[in-house]
């Protein structure tokens, strides 16, 4: 089970979430989002941690500039973006998380274009925000995916969630992706709530 800690923010915070050993820590590049991060963390980010970019239709300059300032690893596309888009990004030789906002009349028939160009899927709850509402989408509906490329759970999700999530037996469910539900203010995580959260979660 992979876990992502997104919109990531402050470094004293940062170097405290390291210690918990998240598979990727995210951080929002999207100017109206209170999550937007500007300034490269000072703390060191170990290897074995990928450090993903989340992008909402931006175009292909401004996220290289990212990748080249923040030295990312994934590229996480919450907007409209393309499958040749996500191909381009793909083609710069760096990880692709394509997120799409899951509701009841979704077709998931749309994402066999996307199979060919990302490495993971992310199903997140229908808002009114790209992304970080902090609601949960009807997790039966992931029943009607039957693509082959593995996704990432987003959404709502809190320490509450934790038994819930180990009963998905979804063949392609592979790990989730946390924010706002585990935060004191946007960008500042309570690691204590991480930290119990990852240990059921890997119980």
């Amino acid at each position: 089970m992979k876990l992502k800690v997104c919109g990531m923010k402050y470094n004293k915070n940062i170097e405290e979430l390291i210690e918990v050993q998240p598979d990727f820590i995210g951080f929002i590049f999207h100017e109206s989002s209170p999550r937007n991060i500007t300034e490269t963390p000072k703390t060191m980010i170990p290897n074995t941690i990928k450090k993903t970019g989340v992008f909402v239709n931006k175009d292909i300059d401004f996220i290289q500039e990212k990748i080249n300032k923040f030295e990312l690893n994934v590229i996480q596309l919450h907007g409209n973006e393309s499958p040749e888009f996500c191909s381009q990004i793909q083609q710069l030789n760096i990880g692709v998380i394509k997120a799409f906002n899951i509701h009841e009349s979704f077709d998931f028939d749309l994402l066999k274009g996307y199979e060919s160009c990302c490495d993971y899927f992310l199903f997140d709850a229908f808002g009114k925000n790209a992304g970080g509402n902090g609601i949960t989408f009807n997790w039966q509906l992931l029943v009607n995916y039957h693509g082959t490329k593995p996704f990432l759970l987003s959404g709502g999700i809190n320490e509450s969630m934790g038994n819930e999530i180990k009963k998905i037996t979804h063949p392609k469910f592979v790990g989730v992706d946390i924010n706002s539900g585990f935060e004191i203010k946007p960008g500042l995580k309570d690691i204590k709530k991480i930290k119990q959260f990852k240990n059921e979660l890997y119980s």
